[in-house]
């Protein structure tokens, strides 16, 4: 790799570490409420706030207002639910509405279902062409919305669990309604709206205007792209405006918001770590789950470029240049690094933008995204989402310890007991499930497997990454899969819903559970979980996990692929 390739990424691992403190403390902050009582977004977005409490029903005395989980879960579920019926519709009617400039007809009813659940859950998997389907008012009102407000979602559910651990002996983990308009109006609207003030500025478009034609006949689409982008890549949705995502010039012009754009996907998921350690008062906790992102992030980074640098053989035996790696659906403006940089870091999230083709990288740079998602999207992860995802697992690693030396486990000073066991291993198992339990039926039916356009390994390679994503909240894909299909829109829609609302409403349970607990004294047996030990005792189980869940399945499609490579 050139000295350029090691100077992004070393400059991206920078930039992101340095934005982690302040970025988190001020959304700890936020979530205190210290924000919206006094400053100049107080000022601005108050009004705003206060509006949408009187019409949410949100009581004016703050003590009032505090939910019990299942309370908490029931209103996250209903707004949810609301949000997905809106999407549906604005679809099913785009036809007849304004701000259709293309004159795009109404969806499909299975493409509509795909799409209302995939951008209501925060995946914003894509069976279609932005451009070719989607009219500028479906594009505004129904998905960008849902950028806003499923992200603000899931960072709701993490501060309940945050507040269920920190909470001595109470009933409550704070109200939803609150956590959700605060992570919108202080959270993810000032920062979208500057990043896409410099999304604007590199070239990205941003217009209603119609779509342009060139002298030789050429048809552009344009249209308000540049506050979409801005919202998919920091609230980790990735739902891109044009079907290219953030291959497109019109989406991502330069390097300069190349690399923006990769800092804009894990900066909240980074920050959060912070955040959480702030909100309980013991940052060394935040650090420590940073830190094991990192160690699982990085060597996987190193694999992914190492992988996508050396040459295809296919290629490489037909004599032609191979000096820049495996350059099949990469952009030259960005080349092999930044892609699979790129690559890794969206799928470490639960972003889902590309910036190059998945389904053309070898098969272990192919691999390493996969993986990521499979582990449960908690190396970062999506905001909110990926850090109660980690939290989980830190649940599962005290619990092993506690087996070890033969006492209570403890986190944070609350006792780990059965239910909490139960509720952990529930939202890691279950998206887990739902990826393979689809993805077998989807190789087993010829509706299925009708829509493998490479058949062999890299064709079920297709099948797997397809539900990896869906269920574990990705949206990203091997794009050799037809999965504009009735089949591939119902299942992958399901595969969605079923990944991610019970993963939710476990974490929730485990909130409401942990608050009820009263706060135990650390003694000479408390394992620290601040400590190196307890981070490598963390992403062992990570790992451990995701092999064994996962290992058997990749086996058949990028190590066989892997192999067969090597023997060519």
């Amino acid at each position: 790799m050139s000295f350029s390739g090691y100077a992004l990424i070393a400059a991206y691992v920078v930039v992101l570490v340095a934005l982690t403190k302040p970025l988190g403390a001020y959304m700890a902050r936020v979530y205190e409420g210290e924000v919206s009582s006094r400053g100049l977004l107080g000022k601005v977005f108050g009004p705003i706030e206060r509006f949408a409490y009187r019409i949410m029903g949100v009581p004016k005395d703050e003590a009032a207002r505090d939910m019990p989980w299942t309370t908490y879960a029931g209103a996250m579920l209903l707004f949810n639910f609301a949000g997905l019926i809106v999407v549906y519709a604005l679809q099913r009617l785009q036809g007849s509405l304004p701000l259709n400039p293309a004159s795009m007809t109404a969806a499909t009813p299975d493409l509509s279902w795909n799409t209302a659940t995939s951008f209501a859950t925060n995946t914003n998997w894509q069976s279609y062409g932005g451009e070719s389907t989607m009219s500028y008012l479906t594009q505004m009102l129904a998905l960008a919305v849902q950028n806003f407000v499923s992200a603000a979602s899931g960072m709701a559910v993490l501060v309940a669990l945050i507040r269920g651990i920190r909470s001595k002996q109470a009933s409550a983990i704070g109200n939803f309604w609150v956590d959700l308009t605060r992570g919108t109006l202080y959270v993810l609207l000032p920062l979208s709206f500057v990043f896409a003030i410099f999304l604007v500025s590199q070239g990205v478009v941003q217009t209603f205007a119609g779509y342009v034609t060139t002298d030789s006949g050429q048809s552009l689409a344009l249209g308000p792209a540049a506050s979409q982008i801005a919202i998919k890549d920091l609230g980790t949705n990735g739902g891109g405006f044009f079907n290219a995502n953030s291959a497109h010039p019109f989406e991502n012009p330069t390097p300069l918001s190349n690399f923006v754009i990769m800092i804009s996907i894990l900066a909240i998921p980074a920050a959060l770590t912070y955040t959480f350690g702030k909100m309980i008062k013991d940052t060394r906790q935040g650090w420590a789950l940073l830190a094991a992102m990192f160690v699982i992030f990085l060597p996987l980074l190193w694999l992914c470029v190492a992988a996508e640098l050396k040459p295809n053989p296919m290629f490489a035996s037909l004599g032609l240049d191979s000096s820049l790696g495996n350059m099949e659906g990469k952009e030259v403006r960005f080349g092999t690094p930044a892609s699979a940089l790129y690559a890794t870091v969206t799928t470490c999230a639960s972003n889902g933008s590309v910036n190059a083709m998945h389904d053309s990288f070898s098969p272990l740079g192919g691999l390493v995204p996969m993986w990521l998602m499979q582990l449960g999207e908690i190396v970062f992860g999506g905001v909110g989402s990926g850090l109660y995802g980690m939290l989980m697992f830190a649940i599962v690693a005290v619990f092993v310890a506690g087996l070890m030396v033969g006492r209570t486990p403890e986190y944070l000073g609350k006792k780990i007991e059965a239910y909490e066991m139960k509720m952990a291993s529930l939202t890691i198992l279950v998206p887990a499930a739902s990826v393979l339990i689809f993805t077998a039926i989807a190789v087993v039916l010829e509706s299925g497997t009708k829509g493998i356009a490479n058949p062999g390994a890299h064709g079920f390679s297709e099948v797997l990454y397809a539900f990896s994503s869906a269920a574990n909240n990705n949206g990203s894909a091997f794009g050799g899969l037809t999965a504009n299909t009735p089949f591939y829109n119902t299942t992958l829609g399901l595969a969605m819903f079923f990944g991610r609302y019970p993963a939710k409403i476990f974490a929730l349970a485990l909130a409401g559970s942990l608050a009820k607990k009263k706060l135990v004294p650390a003694s000479s047996g408390t394992l620290p979980t601040h400590t190196p030990l307890f981070i490598a005792m963390l992403v062992g189980v990570v790992i451990i996990v995701g092999a064994l869940t996962f290992i058997p399945a990749l086996a058949l499609g990028p190590i066989v692929e892997h192999l067969a490579w090597k023997s060519s």
